[in-house]
């Protein structure tokens, strides 16, 4: 049976929104697609994540939690709680039309797994505390099992990515990409297997570039990175970093590759280099699957880069095609992505596979926190 289930995501970028979106779904296909919004959090959020994620990078998962993990994971989910109410509220619907919500929460650190340690990945949020606001199901902590099985703990999207690329009918020649903070790319193969890993970064260092030399946000549109020049030399040289021809599974944190990497380079140059990084990244990412995809179906905020676009097409060999094209909605994809997994993980249905994060064994995960407070549910059993 399909239940009508709200997805919540707020990225790496920290673009000072979160983004709710509904979906009708029993975990396998998309019956339906339901209202999204675009939530603006308070002003004081985005600054408090800012400091957050600096204390985390220090930590580097030695010693203590910082302190403030836990005032920042009281903020945001209070701030993600209060959207998610006035969400419905707007849209006219009871609490009780409403099976699940899925509960990403905040990244601030994550660390992928090497012969020597276990992987480690934290995300802030306290589904418990959402439950009892909204008296709802919430389901949270989605990364933690797959990481302690020895798994990557990302990327979780590709059993939401393949039930898209079936809804519009592709086939081996297409794969879908995610442009976030990083960027994740899902190839699907004509038996259904899922071959799915983080290509490299996508909007994080440039917007860090932006927002260091300029105090915006991005770069809106590629207007400052079209106006560059990109220093083919040094791109060659950054594109020699030896997780881009590692093979799968694997996955990157946000601080993985940076803004350094232009570093001596005007606002223009820099940007064109950090946008040319990211699209021949793919490229060589594309090379890695077992069938070259001719087509990218391209979600998250850096489809709306017509300057990323290009370079992506130009650099990766792949046509790049803006999902909302093909009848999706990009903006909304990952928060639909995790109302998606919300309700395999309440129907027991894995997550994450072998082929995607590296897990030894397809693998349920997340924890179910029920309303009136109730203690969280461990879910987290091998299908």
């Amino acid at each position: 049976m399909s239940v009508w289930s709200i997805g919540l995501m707020t990225g790496t970028v920290l673009d000072g929104n979160v983004d709710i979106a509904m979906l009708c779904t029993d975990g396998e296909t998309i019956h339906e697609f339901g209202p999204t919004l675009l939530a603006p959090y308070p002003k004081d959020i985005r600054p408090l994540l800012k400091d957050t994620l600096a204390a985390a990078a220090r930590w580097n998962f030695d010693g203590p939690e910082p302190a403030i993990f836990r005032t920042a994971e009281q903020a945001l989910t209070a701030a993600q709680s209060e959207a998610v109410a006035a969400f419905l509220e707007d849209e006219g619907l009871p609490a009780g039309d409403v099976g699940v919500v899925g509960f990403h929460g905040q990244t601030v650190l994550h660390r992928a797994p090497s012969p020597e340690r276990k992987g480690a990945t934290r995300q802030l949020g306290d589904g418990q505390a959402m439950a009892n606001r909204l008296g709802i199901p919430v389901v949270f902590d989605f990364r933690s099992r797959d990481v302690e099985a020895g798994g990557q703990g990302a990327p979780l999207a590709p059993i939401y990515h393949r039930a898209l690329l079936a809804k519009i009918g592709a086939g081996e020649e297409t794969a879908f990409l995610n442009l976030g903070g990083v960027a994740n790319i899902t190839w699907v193969a004509a038996d259904g297997a899922m071959h799915a890993f983080d290509t490299g970064p996508a909007n994080a260092p440039l917007n860090d570039w932006i927002h260091a030399h300029t105090g915006g946000e991005m770069d809106r549109d590629g207007a400052i990175a079209s106006e560059g020049r990109v220093d083919e030399v040094r791109l060659a040289r950054l594109l020699e970093h030896p997780y881009l021809t590692k093979p799968y599974p694997k996955s990157l944190d946000r601080n993985d590759f940076t803004a350094r990497m232009a570093e001596g380079l005007s606002l223009a140059d820099g940007a064109a280099l950090l946008t040319a990084f990211t699209a021949a990244a793919v490229g060589k990412a594309l090379d890695l699957l077992p069938v070259r995809p001719k087509r990218l179906v391209v979600g998250g905020g850096g489809r709306r880069n017509p300057y990323l676009m290009s370079e992506i097409t130009k650099r990766s060999g792949a046509e790049a095609v803006n999902a909302d094209a093909l009848g999706l909605r990009g903006d909304a994809i990952e928060a639909e992505c995790f109302a998606f997994l919300a309700v395999r993980v309440l129907k027991g249905l894995p997550i994450s596979f072998p082929s995607t994060t590296g897990a030894p064994e397809p693998l349920t995960g997340g924890h179910i926190a029920r309303p009136v407070g109730g203690q969280a549910e461990d879910r987290g059993k091998k299908s």
